[in-house]
């Protein structure tokens, strides 16, 4: 059990994830979303949380298995063909995860999504949250375009709308 972290987390306030996280930056995520949608076949969702409850810290989950946890409650992996993406980011831990269902993440490398979370994590670590969200929407919108290029009318299965925690 780590104490530091637990304490940090009793103490983030949730208003924190409307300041990194407006509305209108939020609007930006969900056209972002939608556009990069537009371009392939695959379900890409993001989902911002500041901190975790005192139960789960209490069991050392990690943002990791809190991800996975998010990507079932959305029902990401609920794609016709297995492509749903989640971006979830912890914002007391300074962590951000991605979690790709099972027919993207056998098409893609491990660390492929380890370059990602990195990439997007260098614009956090600058303070510019709405930066590195779209800079991540776009590289896995661009991977999703080559592994599932639009064919005719794509019906979108998963809201675009970004989730507060």
């Amino acid at each position: 059990m780590n104490l530091l972290r637990i304490l940090k987390h009793l103490l983030y306030p949730d208003w924190i994830v409307r300041r990194a996280f407006p509305a209108p930056v939020m609007a930006r995520i969900e056209a972002a979303i939608a556009a990069s949608e537009a371009g392939h076949r695959g379900e890409i969702r993001f989902a911002v949380e500041a901190s975790l409850a005192l139960r789960p810290l209490l069991t050392g989950q990690s943002a990791r298995e809190r991800a996975v946890e998010v990507f079932s409650e959305l029902r990401v992996w609920d794609t016709e063909e297995n492509n749903g993406v989640l971006i979830y980011l912890l914002l007391a831990d300074h962590d951000v995860e991605i979690v790709a269902d099972r027919g993207v993440s056998q098409a893609l490398p491990p660390d492929y999504w380890a370059e990602v979370c990195r990439s997007m994590e260098a614009h956090f670590r600058a303070g510019r949250y709405a930066d590195g969200v779209l800079a991540g929407v776009a590289e896995i919108g661009r991977r999703l375009t080559e592994l599932y290029p639009r064919t005719g009318a794509d019906v979108n299965e998963l809201p675009d709308r970004p989730v507060r925690l």
